[in-house]
């Protein structure tokens, strides 16, 4: 797993409408990167649409949010359109982001063990280093959480 201090992985990925979005297009920016398991779950259509509901604030402090999962770019499409998320969901099928920062890992559901995304959220400086790592957060609170993070720096 990546800790605070470490530089952030750089990754280029396909949006929701096919386009490639790179970390670095972001610098001099802070960032709210989140790692969920699957579009259109309980938990994670929770988060989202807490993080859409949330965004204008986001923006007020000039961070970019971008929600990032193994689905494919039409999942997120339709993700994104059905709960009117405004913004970036990133698609990485070949698990190359999440591997790199770590997020694919053992899981166990009802005794079963399986490899799959731990729910994670990482906050990036303006200058590509890692400032907070929250891992396996609660969808319901995780937005929340950012913004009185985000709050209490400045």
């Amino acid at each position: 797993m990546l800790e605070v201090g470490m530089r952030a992985p750089e990754f280029t990925l396909s949006d929701k409408d096919g386009k490639q979005v790179s970390l670095s297009d972001f610098a001099g920016k802070k960032v709210v990167l989140y790692f969920y398991p699957k579009d259109n779950t309980p938990g994670c259509t929770r988060q989202a649409c807490a993080f859409g509901e949330a965004y204008p604030r986001f923006q007020t402090k000039n961070v970019v949010v971008i929600g990032v999962s193994k689905d494919p770019a039409a999942s997120h499409q339709r993700f994104a359109e059905k709960y009117a998320l405004p913004f970036i969901l990133l698609s990485d099928p070949e698990l190359t982001a999440i591997r790199d920062y770590g997020v694919w890992q053992e899981k166990k559901n009802y005794g079963k063990v399986s490899m799959g995304v731990v729910r994670t959220t990482f906050v990036i400086d303006e200058a590509g280093m890692i400032e907070l790592v929250m891992p396996k957060v609660k969808p319901d609170t995780n937005a929340e959480e950012l913004l009185a993070y985000l709050e209490r720096e400045e």
